[in-house]
């Protein structure tokens, strides 16, 4: 037996966290991500936006060719959740308008794969009880949106309530948390320095791995024999990305350091790492759509 699972989330977007129109990440990143799985066995869920996959069909079908799951991030990275913090001109859609976007993000995804998606993620991790709600009635078995660092309430795969996604029901959909430190003393309002993202290559490997030992310690000491960890990386991450302003015509985007620090090859060699650490503690590596409540 395992002695933990470890699913690991690809979000298929824009780069610098979609805002740039760009896709340096899925076209120079994505062959470099592909390498490294191939090389340590790992078979990841690639949540494809439907813009994406539209745009980058030749590697929507590699990634599928080289055994990964296709799923779906949305149609165009907008927010479809309830969001967590403020951020500027990012407005979520209305919940009338929830089903029909996700629906044509599902049918533009499944269109260029040629197989339809059965595992969601929202983006930012933004999820809500009116998505998990559509991604049932869409046929959807998995959503690996749930952010625990900010809700921790569910720290193991689970079917949610319809009337609260945070808490445990009887959907038939698996909600799958994204793994965080529970213990740690945050300091900020949304608890965002609980999170895993982006510490592989920020703080560098063995401090996430780390993270992973404490989280594992802490679900088990709470009942769960197999804990499960779920990751979330971004191609881009693995291609360089610009350290000053993005021209974007009528406005420059400045990310903040952390976002756009170690991109490229020194994300690409921590995650080799950080891959190397998980095995030999025995991970074993599952899809979003592979995974079942515990």
């Amino acid at each position: 037996m395992a002695n933990f699972n470890v699913i690991f989330g690809v979000d298929m977007e824009t780069d610098v966290g979609s805002y740039t129109d760009r896709y340096t990440g899925i076209r120079e990143g994505m062959p470099k991500l592909l390498d490294l799985f191939a090389a340590h066995g790992v078979r990841a869920t690639c949540f494809w936006t439907a813009h994406a996959a539209v745009h980058n069909p030749d590697m929507v079908k590699r990634t599928a060719a080289a055994g990964h799951e296709i799923g779906c991030h949305s149609l165009e990275h907008e927010t479809l959740g309830d969001p967590l913090f403020p951020l500027p001109n990012n407005w979520p859609v209305r919940p009338y308008e929830v089903e029909a976007r996700i629906a044509e993000a599902t049918q533009l995804v499944e269109e260029t794969a040629g197989v339809r998606p059965a595992s969601f993620r929202c983006p930012r991790l933004w999820g809500s009880t009116t998505v998990v709600n559509v991604l049932e009635k869409l046929g959807y078995k998995a959503d690996a949106s749930l952010p625990l660092f900010f809700y921790r309430t569910m720290f193991r795969p689970y079917h949610p309530d319809p009337r609260d996604w945070t808490k445990e029901g009887d959907m038939k959909l698996v909600e799958i948390p994204n793994f965080c430190d529970p213990v740690m003393e945050s300091r900020d309002p949304w608890q965002r320095d609980r999170d895993q993202w982006p510490l592989f290559r920020t703080k560098g490997a063995e401090f996430l791995l780390d993270k992973v030992d404490g989280f594992v310690s802490w679900v088990r000491a709470r009942g769960v024999n197999t804990p499960t960890l779920c990751f979330y990386i971004h191609p881009w991450e693995f291609a360089p990305m610009p350290q000053g302003p993005i021209d974007l015509g009528e406005a420059e985007v400045l990310p903040k350091h952390f976002i756009v620090q170690n991109c490229g090859e020194i994300a690409l060699r921590e995650l080799d790492k950080v891959l190397t650490g998980l095995t030999a503690r025995g991970a074993a590596y599952r899809t979003a759509g592979e995974t079942e409540a515990e």
